[in-house]
């Protein structure tokens, strides 16, 4: 692993500052930080997608709403993501609008190629209609693979594919940004799109049902014992801000006028120290809350649906090719996430004003933000 120092703030912001950025998706827990991240420097952010589910969100913990042009539409419908997306024309769109969970998918495979396939190509037909656009990115996932269950990493170059829904949607959401790439983004002077493949992303904010993380944190919250699954399983585990900043930097590619160049499948994954099974990024979280932490039991009731034992990622393209390299290692990601949650059970502590810190903390800046009256200083 190359010793790449934290990406000063600034030389994103040089990018994106001023940018017209469509996101799909902000109301979930990526396209929130991404979101946050890119008006944090700039842009000018229009967010498309669907109300947050009940329960707690990260879009209202932070307020992303006050800070954004906030538009609710559903990327499954042609007609109803052309209504949400009125009068704008973007410069860069990034698509992370959903269905992002395996176990669902079992339960509405519809529904999940709908949103996952469907969903892309709607994105993707108004995209192509914005004459100012100049770039795409389309966020897929680590599981768009045809896993053998083999224990070296994979490649962009490998087979697509996928046992379950969810894995198979997004080897066909590959195969939709493929086919408009070469039908009407390959021509002189047209927008660049590019794919992303993260693995398994962890960090504050994240609320998803049947993820790790999200599990752990309500019983702790709730003061119960939780059911880990498949504590065996490895995965290639990275904070949020780690793919984010791969998204960002291939985007800034995508928009130059050597865009054309990295129009193409992206990995951004961790490095082998981070292909780590289930059970001790559990024991991390648990040990890095302390006293209080929920109470952690390993097992798998009969029946319940087949996910992947082993998944990894080879990202040696993303950091040959444009220098991005996972910065934080397991345990500075686990306690920040740990930080996080902690706030956000105090009640009293600005949640935008920490996302925000932490943001600044992963680029190598220091905060400057003003904490609003009645509220703590960020944690340290």
């Amino acid at each position: 692993m190359p010793d790449i120092p934290p990406v000063p703030m600034e030389a994103l912001a040089s990018c994106f500052s001023g940018k017209r950025v469509l996101v799909t998706g902000h109301t979930g827990f990526k396209g929130c930080w991404l979101s946050l991240w890119l008006e944090r420097m700039g842009a000018e952010v229009i967010g498309v997608a669907l109300e947050p589910p009940p329960g707690p969100s990260m879009f209202e913990s932070v307020g992303l709403a006050e800070l954004i042009d906030h538009r609710i539409g559903d990327v499954r419908s042609a007609a109803d993501f052309e209504r949400a997306t009125e009068g704008v024309d973007a410069d860069l769109v990034l698509h992370l609008a959903a269905q992002s969970l395996v176990r669902p998918s079992y339960d509405d495979p519809v529904d999940t190629f709908a949103t996952n396939v469907t969903g892309t190509a709607v994105v993707l037909d108004r995209a192509r209609r914005m004459p100012s656009l100049k770039g795409i990115v389309v966020v897929t996932s680590d599981k768009c693979y045809e896993n053998h269950e083999w224990e070296w990493p994979y490649r962009e170059t490998d087979q697509l594919g996928g046992s379950d829904p969810y894995s198979a949607s997004k080897g066909c959401t590959e195969l939709v940004a493929s086919s408009f790439r070469r039908s009407y983004f390959s021509q002189a002077g047209s927008p660049h799109l590019a794919t992303v493949r993260a693995g398994n992303v962890i960090g504050g904010g994240d609320w998803a049902v049947d993820r790790l993380i999200p599990d752990i944190i309500r019983a702790t919250l709730a003061g119960t014992a939780v059911t880990i699954r498949n504590p065996a399983s490895v995965r290639p585990w990275q904070h949020v801000l780690e793919p984010l900043s791969g998204y960002l930097e291939l985007a800034a590619k995508l928009i130059s006028e050597d865009g054309a160049r990295f129009a193409e499948a992206w990995n951004f994954g961790p490095p082998p120290a981070a292909f780590q099974e289930v059970e001790p990024i559990a024991r991390k979280l648990q040990a890095e809350w302390g006293p209080g932490a929920a109470q952690i039991a390993f097992g798998k009731r009969s029946g319940e649906p087949h996910e992947a034992r082993m998944l990894t990622l080879d990202s040696s393209k993303a950091m040959q090719r444009l220098g991005w390299a996972s910065r934080l290692s397991t345990d500075e990601a686990i306690a920040m996430i740990a930080q996080w949650y902690r706030a956000y059970a105090d009640g009293d502590v600005d949640m935008r004003a920490l996302t925000l810190a932490q943001i600044d903390r992963f680029c190598g800046t220091e905060s400057t933000i003003n904490q609003p009256e009645g509220k703590r200083p960020v944690c340290a």
